[in-house]
């Protein structure tokens, strides 16, 4: 008798249908680590089908050699895709193990695994619309009691979905996200110099008007006259207007350079003073790290997942004090050694966060051991520091 084949495996792609935020960019870089998995592994008879289903309104169609890109679905093209979620998609991955990696996934799917990245809807509710975060505090909890198990990204978010009721601890299995990507981008080193900037005197920061993302401690430290000979460099789709519209007070030593490819973001981690990250609270914290591996360095808020993924390789300040955000980036300014200590401790500690181990514990999740084979620094060595 001939080997039996193993279950086959599916990928949600309804995050295709999007322009890709964080969480999206981590559903695609873990499927094509886990790819490249099976790449590696060679045996095809030895491994389970694998697809990536999603809606016919899917704007992107990423390339795969070993996972299949399967578009289909009466629901498609409904408000955020909500219907084709639940009810094409259980259908679609009906015999199947359906993995859902960005906070939501179908209820009527017996065998599923659901990342959740953080608790977010609860703690900060303020950063969400309500119709957004009523559909999360419902869904979430029932995904919580019917999947096989849900995954997340730090044992900080762990800890807060236990604490909110979305899943008990035992069914919770942390999978760290990696940073190198950011290690295949082209810098657009062009990029610098033709947005009026001058390398390594710009503080470079993710613009976002959500509240936990804590914008204005860095408004109010850029306003200080020890700062006035720096820029406050914000990169991402919230402009100055949309700011002022919402009453925030921005400093003339703000520059806003938009939405900017990973090519110019990659240029800008490269060259600046530092990377600043001031949330009250943050499931994981890529883009410290994304930073950090390039030799930028970050300096954080110390809470949240920030200081269980950054360690002791970023400097810290108060998300309430602004002039603590002073003090860390003036210092940095002012000391070249301490500058050149943290883009050393940054990259060995950003280096630890890889997206191959994070596909081969997700192959361990799914009992797929000829896939879960040790390289380096594991997941669990990660959450033993």
């Amino acid at each position: 008798m001939g080997q039996e084949r193993l279950k086959p495996i599916v990928f949600n792609g309804k995050f295709l249908t999007v322009s890709p935020t964080g969480v999206h960019r981590v559903a695609e870089e873990l499927i094509r680590a886990f790819e490249r998995l099976m790449v590696n592994h060679g045996d095809a008879a030895k491994l389970p089908e694998v697809s990536l289903v999603a809606p016919t309104t899917a704007t992107r169609t990423p390339s795969f050699s070993q996972i299949r890109l399967n578009k289909q679905g009466f629901a498609s093209g409904l408000p955020r895709e909500y219907p084709w979620e639940q009810i094409n998609l259980p259908w679609l991955a009906r015999g199947a193990t359906l993995v859902n990696l960005c906070n939501m996934g179908p209820l009527l799917h017996g065998d599923s695994l659901t990342m959740i990245h953080d608790a977010q809807v609860y703690l900060t509710p303020a950063s969400y619309s309500l119709s957004f975060r009523l559909w999360y505090r419902l869904v979430q909890p029932l995904l919580g009691r019917t999947n096989r198990q849900i995954l997340t990204v730090s044992e900080y978010s762990k800890q807060q979905l236990v604490h909110y009721g979305v899943a008990p601890a035992e069914k919770i299995t942390v999978l760290y996200n990696g940073c190198d990507h950011v290690l295949a981008r082209t810098p657009a080193d062009g990029f610098v110099g033709a947005s009026g900037l001058e390398e390594g005197r710009y503080v470079l920061a993710l613009s976002s008007t959500q509240s936990h993302k804590n914008i204005r401690v860095l408004f109010q430290a850029f306003a200080d006259e020890r700062l006035s000979h720096l820029t406050l460099v914000l990169f991402g789709a919230a402009g100055r207007s949309t700011f002022e519209d919402l009453g925030f007070a921005v400093p003339p030593n703000v520059h806003f350079v938009g939405r900017i490819d990973d090519g110019e973001l990659a240029a800008l981690m490269t060259h600046a003073l530092a990377f600043a990250c001031p949330s009250t609270t943050e499931g994981f914290g890529l883009p410290p790290l994304e930073a950090m591996i390039l030799g930028c360095p970050a300096i954080i808020a110390p809470c949240g997942a920030l200081p269980e993924v950054c360690g002791d390789a970023a400097l810290r300040a108060d998300p309430h004090n602004p002039d603590q955000w002073v003090e860390k980036i003036t210092s940095l300014a002012a000391d070249p050694d301490l500058h050149a200590t943290l883009r050393e401790s940054g990259r060995r500690q950003a280096s630890l966060f890889t997206w191959d181990a994070a596909a081969r514990k997700l192959a361990g999740i799914l009992g797929l051991p000829a896939l879960d084979h040790p390289a380096g620094v594991s997941q669990n060595n990660l959450q033993s520091r």
